[in-house]
């Protein structure tokens, strides 16, 4: 029994010395091993960071001018943990400011709300960012509102007035280039849980750093932003600093040189509008639209969108109504940028990749085909454009005159051959390979954020198409709208339930001519087009041109970068290249470029659309033209596309048209780099680009800070 009982001290002393052990190896550990850790987490605990953003890196074109810059402003903002302690939460002082900038009062009250504080269908100019920082009201405000504040602090408790630098787009050539450039805006939560997953080498976010948010902002963010200073105090537990433990000056971000010209931008925002405007004249919708100009290495000199919108309404403080119309179907949505995220059938532009396809396939180049007004496939009956017939032809004249009966033939008998409705275990499907080739159903890999890769409606994109379709159309009657019960609808439902996953006849004919279930970018048929004038190259298209640091060192230039080459010889080529020159001289395109000396070679392209308008009105054509020039040596290309805007000659031919005169200096105009984009980087001349911003500013900011 003793002896137990002695075996039970030895234990229970053994025990505890483990323990001691152990609690002088942690402490250990703790102060000495990982003790600066643990100094550095103590720190944060009592620390304070006093942050000073950088200055944001000029954006300028391929000539120096000024694309987007920093000027000084006075800024309005909400303290939000000051009025939310107020009986009205600060209602009465939001109504008083508004009065004094000349806003409506849900406008500068969506501003001070967290966007999760409202519906989702209210948070038209909410905050993103963090109720523990000022809420800018807005920062284009005068130096008498400001002082109408900050003389009457006890009507306004919580409401201040400070100098800030605005991001400002001065539009100095008259461009607009919303879609191209996008808008910086406050940092939020996502993007500081996104900075924190990713690497350590990605920049850490601060709350009230503004960053990019669309376009160019957003793709060279990294670069733009800069390093803010941070200054770091050590407070007690009554806030009063104690210490400054760092105090780190902001270095400005780098400046970005673009492809982009100033002048040509404008012009071809001009001449979009002017198309969308000729569509309407001539009795079409024409709701949208996007332009193109890029040379034939793939450096992108102008891209426009149509409908679009002032890039300063984000800084300035967007309102409701703004916000709202952004996204408003009825307004066709000017967020949205045609040129690189809107998806339509590109009808008879594609035809050239028709052409090395049926090449590709066997048929020869000097082979003629009739082009009669009709043709019937199975039960269904395909016509030509305007049910004309246009004899015997071969492809040089197929392209010039925009035969499409003649490829209903050859894409059917291809359709066949391949095995119809029981396809080979390995067709050939060159329509099909040859898209690809040509880059369809494929990003192009542009230096622009939020890219679309179109459509490439092959055997894989059926099947998976009819996967996720199938319970909808073997329930058609059950699921479909009333308005959609048509007998027409109801038998294109139950085919789709039996047999949706299988390329038809109707597929492979519509598909030759650019039409069905394809759809393509307006810039990816640029691209096309560029490699089409310069050999057969194809360039990835390129916005930026060069990094160049604020002491005006370049860090990084881009050159063009060439990501593949067209399926075709250089006979095939050549044969495509003097059909697209017909188009122009003798064909679809004759009456829109009569009398230019400029030679372009292009192709014009009428798609019909399936579907009704928000007013039940049927969808018109999409117009298009594609181009280069001059045809011997091209420097150009061009492509220009009209939503619900008509025949490809007369609305978006004439547009092109227009563009080129401006660009070579026809028609009484000066001509804007006919020679191509600069060979010599610009020098960026700050002083002279805020000179020259502060002055536009001043001129369209003479109201104040009214931006309804």
């Amino acid at each position: 029994m003793k002896d137990r009982s002695r075996l039970t001290m030895i234990v229970v002393q053994v025990l505890i010395a483990s323990v001691m052990v152990a609690l002088l190896g942690r402490l250990y550990y703790m102060q000495v091993v990982d003790g600066e850790r643990y100094r550095e987490a103590a720190l944060d605990v009592q620390s304070r960071d006093i942050v000073t953003p950088a200055n944001r890196g000029l954006i300028v074109d391929n000539t120096g001018v000024p694309l987007a810059i920093n000027r000084a402003g006075l800024e309005i903002t909400v303290d939000r943990s000051i009025i939310d302690k107020l009986p009205d939460r600060g209602a009465s002082a939001l109504r008083r400011v508004a009065a004094i900038l000349k806003l409506e009062y849900q406008d500068v009250f969506n501003r001070t709300r967290l966007c999760p504080e409202l519906e989702v269908g209210e948070r038209a100019g909410c905050w993103n960012g963090t109720r523990y920082q000022p809420i800018p009201i807005t920062k284009s405000a005068t130096e008498r509102q400001a002082f109408a504040i900050i003389e009457r602090s006890d009507q306004f408790p919580g409401v201040d007035a400070s100098p800030v630098s605005i991001r400002y787009y001065p539009s100095i050539a008259d461009e607009n280039a919303a879609h191209l450039l996008g808008y910086i805006g406050p940092v939020t939560e996502e993007d500081l849980n996104l900075a924190s997953e990713e690497s350590a080498e990605r920049p850490k976010f601060y709350r009230n750093e503004l960053i990019g948010k669309a376009g160019i902002e957003l793709q060279y963010d990294d670069q733009l932003r800069g390093v803010p200073g941070v200054r770091t105090v050590i407070v007690d537990r009554r806030e009063s600093v104690t210490r400054q433990s760092r105090d780190l000056s902001p270095r400005p971000g780098n400046n970005l040189v673009l492809n982009i010209n100033a002048k040509i931008q404008a012009a071809v925002e001009r001449e979009l509008a002017a198309s969308i405007q000729r569509g309407k004249s001539l009795g079409r919708r024409s709701d949208s639209g996007a332009a193109i100009v890029m040379d034939m290495q793939g450096r992108v000199v102008a891209i426009a969108s149509y409908p679009t919108y002032d890039p300063n309404i984000w800084e300035n403080g967007i309102t409701v109504a703004q916000a709202r119309r952004l996204y408003s179907e009825a307004a066709a949505v000017p967020a949205l940028s045609r040129a690189t995220q809107g998806a339509f059938a590109p009808a008879s532009t594609f035809k050239v990749v028709s052409t090395a396809a049926a090449i590709r396939a066997g048929y020869r180049l000097d082979q003629r085909f009739n082009c009669p007004s009709e043709v019937q496939i199975g039960t269904r009956t395909f016509r030509n454009f305007d049910s004309k017939a246009l004899g015997v032809i071969g492809f040089e004249r197929s392209l010039a005159l925009s035969c499409d009966s003649m490829w209903y033939q050859i894409a059917y008998d291809e359709w066949v051959r391949d095995g119809g409705l029981r396809p080979k275990e390995n067709p050939n499907d060159h329509f099909f390979t040859t898209a690809r080739l040509f880059g369809f159903g494929q990003k192009t890999g542009i230096d622009l954020p939020s890219e679309i890769a179109g459509r490439l409606p092959d055997r894989d994109w059926k099947e998976a198409w009819y996967q996720e379709n199938k319970d909808f159309y073997c329930n058609y009657r059950e699921r479909a709208k009333k308005s959609q019960l048509t007998p027409l609808l109801i038998e294109i439902a139950r085919e789709n339930c039996l047999d949706g996953n299988k390329v038809r006849a109707g597929d492979a004919v519509n598909f030759s001519i650019g039409q069905g279930d394809l759809l393509a970018t307006p810039l990816q048929m640029a691209m096309i087009y560029a490699a089409l004038g310069n050999g057969g190259t194809l360039y990835r298209p390129q916005i930026a041109r060069a990094i160049v640091d604020p002491e005006g060192k370049v860090i990084r230039e881009f050159t063009p970068e060439a990501i593949g080459t067209l399926p075709v010889n250089k006979r095939t080529l050549r044969s495509i290249q003097v059909g697209l020159r017909q188009v122009v001289t003798a064909g679809t395109a004759t009456g829109a470029f009569a009398g230019l000396r400029t030679e372009v070679s292009g192709k014009t392209g009428t798609g019909q659309v399936f579907g009704r308008n928000l007013d039940g009105s049927a969808k018109d054509d999409t117009s298009w033209f594609a181009s280069y020039a001059p045809t011997k040596k091209p420097v150009y290309t061009v492509v220009m596309m009209v939503s619900q805007g008509g025949f490809g000659g007369s609305t978006s031919g004439v547009g092109v048209r227009r563009i080129y005169e401006q660009i070579f200096g026809e028609a009484g105009k000066r001509a804007v780099t006919p020679r191509g984009v600069p060979d010599r980087l610009p020098t960026i001349d700050v002083t002279r680009s805020l000179k020259q911003a502060t002055k536009e500013a001043d001129q369209s900011n003479m109201g104040g800070a009214d931006d309804n």
